[in-house]
């Protein structure tokens, strides 16, 4: 299959690029050279590429962010997708999309609550989550009115080499590594009670592809470990594989103005629509997520 992928240099981006090359697709990445905002820009990738399937991961992602640049995030995640879907439509409208949303679109939940499937309400909790959201009402107003092939992608939390610093676990890993280099025996953290569901983004990258190939247009699905850690005991292990003696002190710059303080997803409608699941221990993740950070 010919493919096109925005945000194809970013963390998941990486990773789906190895994996679909490996699958034998023919990958074409568009990423700083094409601004999702310029339409002119993606209908020369389009018509240039002619891709069966695109993967859309361009976005802004982060959630401390979007509170201080609310605008950017809804130019960039909702307009950009609108962009994206109208030069498709007009360009190759046999295509199928899949467009990669958050589990952040499903809010503050009760532990009653979990866990939390397609069907649970989305009540965003930031500017970042309700971007994803929009963008996700985008896409099913063109699947109704034009009849594209759009399947929607909502990730849980995912780790894996390769990720950026700005997130919990390969910052916490770089505060470590650092602080031992340094001979230092504390690190700033911010609010660890918070419970997430953990994905390798390698299991991640393969939900995509088989998304693209199976899922049902209109159709939201979550991928999601199905269990969740608390981030205490995850920095533990990180701890236990680093510098047991570190101590983590709390910075009140860290805490966010609100945070989700449980998330738990069920990836039954997914299994049962591609006969995907995880096969990737959080073990696994931790131990390469290190060896990325030391430079193995």
């Amino acid at each position: 299959m010919r493919v096109l992928i925005t945000g194809g240099q970013g963390f998941v981006g990486r990773h789906l690029t190895q994996h679909l090359t490996e699958m034998g697709d023919d990958v074409t990445v568009a990423d700083r050279e094409v601004d999702v905002t310029d339409r002119p820009a993606l209908v020369n990738a389009l018509s240039t590429v002619a891709p069966d399937v695109i993967y859309h991961l361009a976005a802004m992602t982060s959630v401390a962010e979007s509170w201080s640049r609310p605008a950017e995030y809804t130019r960039v995640n909702v307009l950009g997708t609108a962009h994206l879907l109208d030069a498709a439509y007009e360009l190759v409208p046999e295509a199928r999309v899949v467009l990669v949303s958050s589990a952040e679109v499903y809010g503050i939940v009760r532990e009653t609550d979990l866990p939390l499937t397609e069907s649970s309400p989305t009540v965003p909790a930031n500017p970042y989550s309700t971007s994803k959201l929009e963008a996700e009402h985008v896409a099913r107003d063109a699947v109704r009115s034009r009849h594209q092939e759009v399947v929607i992608a909502r990730p849980f939390n995912h780790i894996g080499p390769g990720q950026s610093p700005v997130f919990v676990v390969p910052a916490l890993v770089q505060r470590m590594l650092d602080a031992t280099a340094e001979g230092r025996h504390f690190i700033m953290v911010g609010d660890l009670s918070t419970r997430r569901d953990f994905s390798d983004v390698r299991d991640v990258v393969r939900a995509y592809r088989l998304l693209a190939e199976w899922g049902r247009a209109g159709e939201a699905y979550n991928v999601a470990s199905g269990h969740e850690i608390a981030l205490s005991d995850l920095a533990d292990e990180l701890r236990r594989r680093i510098n047991p003696d570190l101590e983590l002190l709390i910075d009140p710059d860290l805490l966010r103005p609100v945070e989700v303080p449980v998330s738990r997803g069920s990836f039954d409608k997914l299994h049962e629509a591609t006969g995907w699941e995880p096969t990737f221990t959080m073990a696994q993740s931790l131990n390469d997520v290190i060896a990325a950070q030391r430079g193995h």
